[in-house]
């Protein structure tokens, strides 16, 4: 299926720890808006603490949408969250209010902004197919099949995310086509009409904020969380048992990991995620950043953002 960019909008994005939902949550309120969330790991239901998700309160000041859509078991594409995001829009539109992606995943915000063309249908016997190779092989050799095949591909999937591989060697398997060709949406300027805002921390202090945010998360019962999902679910789905703090948990509860080693793991991983989030983010030619410093100040920062705004309509 093909999603058009979106148009008239307003995001606020920025890496892991920024302050982008508390920042949402007032800007929200200023634009007679609701939000839409921008987060990968928000759509599933029972992770919490270690996806930061808004707590019900701050849900209630404002709605927020496309949180808790399915459980940690179940896989949730790309597709699946435009389809739903364009429905929200509308949705939303509909109530005579503004929209306001608020979130850090850059896959899905590019996908909002310059369109996206999903490709062929899911073939799920070549995928089995290729997930047991992949079990056999081990991802790397099946990442460097891809490199052979589709060299753009393989640049932008990292070698251990086996479900980004496996759909790019299942688009060319199926229609002859790489992936990076049918898919050249990202090449495509973002739409004039949106207001892009990116929150700009300095790198030493993003970094006290994540550790920060990582030693709260596991205070307030990230292990308990996910012993819960566990017990739940049995197991959970690969994007889910992935994510950062999760996936260290996951390996302390197995007893593969001390719980400082999942600590520390966890804050290194964030870190990571957030350097990705900023590397994605100003590559966005259109993007506007936000430098802030502490102590945050969630009112001048809205007031900044509703200035730079109110010009053109640019971003």
């Amino acid at each position: 299926m093909n999603f058009p960019p979106v148009q008239n909008a307003w995001f606020l994005t920025g890496p892991t720890a920024s302050g982008k939902s508390a920042v949402g949550i007032t800007l929200a309120r200023h634009l007679q808006a609701e939000i839409i969330s921008l987060d990968s790991m928000a759509v599933y239901r029972g992770m919490d603490i270690g996806t930061a998700k808004p707590t019900q309160e701050e849900q209630a000041t404002i709605p927020h949408h496309l949180l808790d859509l399915v459980d940690p078991n179940q896989e949730f594409s790309i597709s699946d969250y435009l389809r739903a995001a364009h429905e929200t829009i509308e949705e939303i539109r509909s109530r005579n209010r503004q929209v306001l992606f608020v979130g850090g995943t850059p896959l899905y915000l590019k996908a909002l902004l310059s369109g996206f063309d999903d490709g062929p249908k899911a073939d799920w016997r070549l995928r089995g197919k290729l997930e047991n190779e992949a079990i056999e092989r081990g991802d790397a050799e099946l990442h460097a099949d891809l490199a052979k095949l589709d060299p753009r591909a393989a640049e932008k999937i990292h070698p251990h995310d086996r479900r980004r591989i496996i759909r790019a060697l299942e688009v060319y398997h199926k229609t002859g086509e790489t992936i990076s060709s049918v898919q050249t949406h990202f090449e495509a300027p973002a739409t004039s009409s949106v207001h892009l805002f990116a929150l700009d921390w300095p790198r030493t202090v993003l970094h006290a904020r994540i550790n920060q945010r990582v030693e709260e998360m596991f205070r307030s019962g990230l292990i308990e969380e996910v012993k819960a999902l566990v017990d739940r679910y049995q197991e959970l789905g690969r994007t889910a048992a992935q994510a950062v703090g999760y996936r260290e948990v996951l390996t302390f509860l197995r007893g593969e990991m001390p719980l400082e080693g999942a600590l520390e793991k966890t804050q290194a991983g964030t870190r990571q995620l957030a350097r990705r989030q900023l590397i994605s983010l100003r590559g966005l030619a259109h993007c506007r950043f936000v430098p802030l410093r502490p102590p945050l100040d969630i009112s001048a920062v809205v007031r900044e953002i509703l200035l730079l705004g109110s010009g053109t309509g640019t971003t």
